[in-house]
């Protein structure tokens, strides 16, 4: 498609008709593939529906004649030459941020950034033509073309699932005998949980290491899949803007691996920024602003490149964080992820690490909800591991035994039986503050 002078606009599934209407408006897009029907949705007239009024040609393929040479149904056109090939520079790919804030925000990539995405990650966890790694988030994601890129250059061998079920999943993927697994909390507490289940004999016998991307996981995590398993968990961290930024290798340091993001990928250069647009001292922490050849090139919406940039050219991530002398990023927070207390700033991330090492607490998402006296308060909201049971009560005695100041401990418990999260892992809090606030 690339080598027609297309322009590609992967889209994630799970949008449905404001989200891909938005995106059809604003990237004035001219042909849309669709799966036609696939798990139970109807993608053909959601899509007709969301473009009415747009110039679009809706492409439907028949998943189910794929098998037989029947299933594509594409316009047919007269011969024409092939127009110059495009520069790996050229914008070729539109990606549009995953869900966790209120509108999408459409990245501009071209074929190098995405290579170099890549790069960053090939030199971490070391994919190598031995390797076999089951992927059960969408390759529409930029996660997911990054780690189709990093497939074709160092050849190890993907699986694609085309859905994840905790319960199921992982003995499919334990079929193909994979080396690597990945990449967010639930899909390793459904890997933990299905070790279990299984008994003694290790359910994932050539398994060498585990990945992630996106956000830090909780130390916890680290700890149960290297006692269960035998493996390291190797972090990197990006944004659709600028992926894989950082990468974190196998043979670091425990604490290294459970505490930092690794080390920045190759080109890639970090400031990091006070409140006051300075850079802090050595050691200090800030915003991680970024340069480097992952970047995108600017936003579909031109208007946001004024946020989204400082004045010189540096990516502004929105992540707060660190870099210490061995040169490994830590993430503490996120600018707009704080819960602001009798106008003290208080990082969610602090908080919910602790709150993981609880006994009861599977998976857990903590927010700011509005509050009368304080500004805000501080919520978690928890999934329970099975038979558990947890009070407000006996989670701020929890917290505060293991060192959590008060004004940090939650004032509001809300039980839930999953937190919900976009494709790649991450909790999409919009939907919780609106549940709960």
């Amino acid at each position: 498609v690339t080598r027609l002078g297309a322009i590609q606009n992967p889209i994630i599934p799970i949008l449905r008709h404001r989200e891909v209407g938005f995106i059809t408006r604003q990237v004035a897009t001219q042909h849309f593939v669709v799966p036609g029907t696939w798990r139970g949705f109807d993608y053909t007239a959601m899509v007709h529906d969301a473009c009415a009024g747009q110039s679009v040609d809706v492409i439907e393929i028949d998943l189910v004649g794929l098998a037989d040479g029947a299933g594509f149904r594409l316009p047919v056109d007269d011969p024409s030459r092939l127009p110059p090939a495009p520069t790996d520079d050229a914008v070729r790919w539109l990606y549009y941020s995953s869900g966790t804030t209120a509108a999408p925000k459409g990245a501009r990539h071209t074929d190098a950034s995405i290579m170099s995405a890549s790069m960053g990650m090939l030199a971490g966890v070391g994919f190598n033509a031995h390797d076999v790694y089951p992927i059960a988030w969408p390759v529409s994601h930029i996660g997911g073309s990054t780690m189709l890129t990093t497939a074709i250059v160092s050849g190890f061998r993907m699986v694609l699932f085309d859905s994840f079920d905790a319960t199921t999943s992982p003995e499919r993927m334990a079929a193909h005998r994979p080396t690597l697994l990945g990449t967010a909390v639930p899909f390793f507490r459904a890997f933990l949980d299905a070790q279990h289940r299984h008994g003694s004999a290790p359910l994932f016998p050539q398994l060498r290491a585990g990945a992630f991307g996106g956000a830090p996981l909780p130390p916890e995590i680290h700890v149960e899949m290297r006692e269960t398993f035998g493996v390291n968990l190797i972090g990197s961290w990006g944004l659709t803007e600028f992926p894989i930024s950082t990468a974190a290798y196998a043979d670091d340091p425990n604490d290294v691996l459970e505490s930092t993001v690794g080390r920045l990928s190759p080109g890639v250069s970090l400031r990091v920024v006070g409140a006051d647009e300075r850079d802090v001292a050595p050691g200090g922490e800030g915003e991680l602003r970024l340069k480097g050849p992952q970047c995108c090139q600017g936003y579909v919406d031109t208007d946001l490149d004024a946020d989204g940039f400082d004045a010189g050219g540096w990516f502004r991530t929105g992540d707060l964080g660190c870099i210490g002398a061995d040169g490994n990023v830590r993430i503490t927070g996120r600018l707009k992820d704080i819960v602001i207390r009798n106008a003290e700033n208080i990082s969610v991330l602090e908080i919910e690490d602790t709150l993981f090492r609880h006994p009861a607490v599977a998976d857990v998402s903590v927010l700011g909800l509005p509050d009368a006296r304080t500004g805000e308060r501080v919520c978690a909201v928890v999934v329970l591991r099975p038979a558990a049971t947890l009070t407000l009560q006996d989670l701020r005695a929890y917290c505060e035994a293991e060192g959590l100041a008060r004004q940090k401990c939650p004032e509001q418990l809300e039980i839930v039986d999953e937190l919900p999260r976009n494709p790649m892992g991450k909790v999409v809090k919009p939907q919780l503050r609106q549940r709960f606030g």
